[in-house]
């Protein structure tokens, strides 16, 4: 999964950061219905999903965010008010949401898969095998 082979470098597999990018959109969506704000201020609210180690890449989440612009589900706009330099304002629109909708369809049914393959990876190690391996 994480294309590293099947022990990843150095016998881990560091899946969690290289996976991750294509979680951005979902992501994005989801941040932008609650609130709709600033690249900037999306890239720290994305952190405290928990989701990332840090804080993602900015340039992903730009490419991301003018995707989603120029697919219609997202718009944005100067925002000028307040101190600094005008800065752009991204808000979900109503196919953003549809579409945020058609992700949480396809993130339930591949939770279902993973919950699937961790029962039987810990039904023949157990359930502490990650951490003998000090994970």
């Amino acid at each position: 999964m994480c294309g590293h082979g099947p022990g990843g470098h150095h016998g881990r597999c560091d899946c969690r950061g290289a996976r991750m990018e294509g979680f951005l959109q979902p992501c994005l969506l989801l941040l932008l219905y609650e609130k709709p704000t600033h690249g900037y201020e999306l890239m720290e609210s994305m952190n405290r999903l928990g989701l990332w180690e840090g804080v993602p890449d900015a340039g992903a989440v730009y490419r991301h965010l003018r995707r989603l612009e120029e697919e219609g589900l997202v718009r944005s706009h100067w925002s000028t008010g307040g101190p600094g330099p005008a800065r752009r304002r991204y808000e979900i629109t109503p196919e953003g949401i549809d579409y945020l909708h058609d992700w949480a369809v396809t993130i339930r049914r591949n939770k279902a898969a993973l919950d699937t393959f961790l029962r039987r990876y810990e039904a023949i190690f157990g359930q502490d095998k990650d951490m003998e391996k000090g994970n």
